[in-house]
C-alpha cells in the first residue's frame, strides 16, 4: 500500500513530541489529574499518542494497542514487536479477561538444547546469542485483544507508531547512554543492530532525530495485514532466513502457527476488593492473591507502614508464594494439573499463616527450590478510557535490548526469552539453578514468567490499574503498592513512590531499596533473622485510581522511570 504524507501530518508528529500541553505529569510523588481517560507509560510520546486514541473515541484496548506499538519506536530496550507478554482487561460492564502473548520455544527446541556433555549450560547459551530466542508474541496479543474488544480500525491504531518510526524521534540521553555503554560491544558483534542505533560508525547524539526506516516498513505490514503482516509473509520469511542463518530455531513455521491465547484471569479477594491478574504461564498473579490472602489475616495498618514488624510479614508471605511458585508453576498447556485453586485458596493462607513466627524469621530450606535468573528490563502501561474500561499490560524482550539481536532488515530487537526455562533439568540447587519438571523446556511451550498486570475492583468495577517491570521483583512491588492503596489510604502517587523490599524464597536475603527504612528498623528487622542487602530501586510501576464519586482518574507515572508520564484528558 503507497501512502502520502501532507506537511501538516509531517508537521503534526513533531508537535506531538516537542509541545508539552494538557494534563500530563512526568514522574514524581504528585499525580497526574484527568476526568475522561488517561494513559501512563514509560514513554511520555506513546502516553501522549494513546491518549490521542481515546480522545478519538478509541476505547481503552485501542490506546493500548496504539501504545504497545508506539514503544516499539521509542522503547526499544523492551517495548517491542520482538518479544511478548501479558494484558488483563475490566471492562466497564464488569467483563474481565486476558490474554496471554508469552513467547513460545521453536519447534526444534529440546529440554536440553544448552547442555554441553558434562550436562552444564554452555557459554550462557540460552541468554545470549540465536539460541535464546522464542517465538514473538506482541503482534499477536494486540491484534487478537483489538480484534475481541476493539472499537476504532487496526490500520487507524498502528499508522502513529509507522509515523513515529517515519519521520524520527528525539534520540534520548537514556539511548545515548546504552549505544556508547553497556550495549556498544554488542553493536559490535552485531551489525544489524548498530545500524539502528549508530550513524556514521557513531552513536545517535542525544536529542538527534533517529529515524527507523526497517521499522516503519515492518510495522506498516503490520497495519496492512494484522497478524498476518508479522506472522507470515514477507516479515515472516526475513525473520525465519536471518534466525536460522545463525544458528538459531525460529522457522516460517513456527511463525505462523504462533497463536495468542485469551484465558480466564486469576481471581482472588482481599479486604472487600476483587483483585484479577495473569494466570499461568505469568506465575503473578497466583502469587500476588496468595500473598494478599497471607496477609488478610493481620492488621498491617495498625503495624504501620515499612515498619519492621511490617516488613517482616511481607517477608515472610513473600517467602512461601515464592516456594509455591517455584515448585508449581509453568505453562498450564502443559501442566494442566497444576494446583491453582488450592495456592489460591483462603484455606491455604490459613495454614500458611499459621507457620510463621511473628516474632522470628523463617528458615527458606535449600533442599527446595530456587529461582535462575529473570532480568528486570521489562515494561508495563496502564489505560483507563471514559467508559471506564481499563487495561493492564506488561510486555518484555527479557533482559535490556532481549537479545541484543536486531532482525536484520526489520528494525527491531529479538527476545532472549528461552533464558526464562529451566535449562537443566532435574538439578536444583540453593545457588539459584533451578530444573523442576513445570517449566523444563518443549516445542512451543511457553516459559514461565514473573509479569503481573493487575486489576483491582470494587463492586464490580475497576479501582485501580497497575503494572510494573523488574524481573521477579514485579511481583513483590504489585503487592506492595496494592497493600499501600487499600491498607495504608496513600494516594496513586504516593502509593507508587513509596520504598519497597524483594524476598524471592533463594537466596535467602531481603533486598531493600535506598533508605526505605531507617537504621532502627533495619537493626529491629535484622533481629528478627533476617539478612539485608541494599539495592539502588525496584520497579517502575505505572498506575491509574479510579474516583467514581468525583468522576476522577489520578495517575502516577514511577519516577523511578526516567520517561515515564500520565496523560489525560
Amino acid at each position: 500500500m503507497t501512502r502520502t504524507r501532507s506537511t501538516s501530518q509531517a508537521a503534526e508528529i513533531l508537535i506531538l513530541i516537542t509541545l508539552l500541553c494538557g494534563p500530563t505529569q512526568a514522574a514524581g510523588r504528585l499525580p497526574t489529574y484527568a476526568r475522561q481517560g488517561m494513559v501512563v507509560s514509560a514513554s511520555e510520546i506513546a502516553s501522549r499518542l494513546g491518549r490521542d486514541i481515546l480522545q478519538k473515541g478509541g476505547n481503552a484496548i485501542d490506546a493500548a494497542v496504539t501504545t504497545g506499538f508506539a514503544l516499539a519506536v521509542t522503547w526499544p530496550a523492551a517495548g517491542n514487536i520482538g518479544g511478548g507478554g501479558f494484558l488483563v482487561y475490566h471492562g466497564a460492564n464488569g467483563q474481565v479477561t486476558t490474554f496471554d502473548f508469552r513467547e513460545k520455544a521453536p519447534l526444534a527446541s529440546t529440554q536440553d538444547m544448552y547442555l554441553d556433555a558434562s550436562g552444564s549450560v554452555r557459554n550462557n547459551s540460552n541468554h545470549d546469542g540465536f539460541l535464546s530466542i522464542g517465538v514473538p508474541g506482541t503482534v499477536a496479543g494486540l491484534y487478537a485483544a483489538h480484534a475481541k474488544l476493539g472499537r476504532l480500525s487496526w490500520s487507524e491504531l498502528v499508522e502513529p507508531a509507522v509515523r513515529l518510526a517515519e519521520d524520527g524521534v528525539p534520540f534520548t540521553w537514556a539511548l545515548h547512554h546504552q549505544a556508547t555503554g553497556r550495549l556498544a560491544e554488542d553493536l559490535d558483534r552485531y551489525p544489524s543492530s548498530a545500524a539502528i542505533l549508530r550513524t556514521g560508525g557513531e552513536a545517535y547524539a542525544p536529542d538527534e532525530t533517529w529515524r527507523q526506516p526497517d521499522l516503519a516498513r515492518t510495522l506498516t505490514r503490520i497495519q496492512d495485514y494484522g497478524h498476518d503482516g508479522f506472522y507470515s509473509g514477507e516479515t515472516a520469511k526475513r525473520l525465519s532466513d536471518f534466525v536460522t542463518a545463525n544458528g538459531g530455531f525460529i522457522t516460517e513455521k513456527d511463525l505462523s502457527a504462533y497463536r495468542a491465547i485469551e484465558r480466564r484471569p486469576i481471581h482472588g479477594t482481599y479486604r472487600g476488593y476483587d483483585v484479577y491478574a495473569m494466570p499461568p504461564p505469568s506465575s503473578g498473579g497466583v502469587a500476588v492473591v496468595e500473598m494478599l490472602n497471607i496477609l488478610e489475616g493481620y492488621n498491617l495498618a495498625r503495624l504501620g507502614h515499612n515498619s519492621a514488624d511490617y516488613l517482616h510479614l511481607l517477608t515472610e508471605a513473600m517467602r512461601r508464594a515464592f516456594a509455591d511458585r517455584a515448585e508449581h508453576l509453568g505453562d498450564p498447556d502443559f501442566n494442566p494439573q497444576m494446583p491453582i485453586e488450592r495456592l489460591t485458596s483462603k484455606a491455604r493462607a490459613r495454614r500458611l499463616r499459621a507457620s510463621i513466627d511473628p516474632a522470628r524469621a523463617s528458615v527458606s530450606d535449600s533442599t527446595r527450590f530456587a529461582l535462575p535468573y529473570e532480568s528486570e528490563e521489562t515494561t508495563h502501561y496502564s489505560i483507563v478510557d471514559a467508559d471506564r474500561n481499563a487495561v493492564s499490560v506488561t510486555y518484555t524482550l527479557e533482559q535490556s535490548y532481549g537479545s541484543k539481536i536486531v532482525a536484520e532488515g526489520l528494525g527491531f530487537f529479538l527476545n532472549n526469552e528461552m533464558g526464562d526455562f529451566n535449562a537443566v533439568p532435574g538439578e536444583t540447587s540453593s545457588r539459584g539453578q533451578i530444573g523442576t519438571p513445570p517449566n523444563v523446556i518443549a516445542p512451543e511451550k511457553r516459559m514461565l514468567s514473573s509479569m503481573t498486570p493487575t486489576i483491582i475492583a470494587k463492586e464490580g468495577k475497576a479501582a485501580y490499574v497497575i503494572g510494573s517491570p523488574g524481573g521477579r521483583t514485579i511481583i513483590n512491588t504489585v503487592l506492595q503498592v496494592s497493600l499501600n492503596l487499600i491498607d495504608h489510604g496513600m494516594d496513586i502517587a504516593q502509593a507508587v513512590e513509596a520504598g519497597r523490599i524483594h524476598h524471592q524464597w533463594l537466596p535467602d536475603i531481603t533486598s531493600f531499596e535506598q533508605w526505605t527504612i531507617s537504621p532502627d528498623t533495619k537493626t529491629q528487622y535484622e533481629g528478627m533473622g533476617h539478612r539485608v542487602r541494599s539495592r539502588a530501586s525496584q520497579g517502575r510501576v505505572m498506575a491509574i485510581a479510579i474516583d467514581y464519586t468525583r468522576s476522577l482518574l489520578t495517575g502516577a507515572a514511577d519516577s523511578r522511570s526516567p520517561d515515564g508520564a500520565a496523560v489525560g484528558y
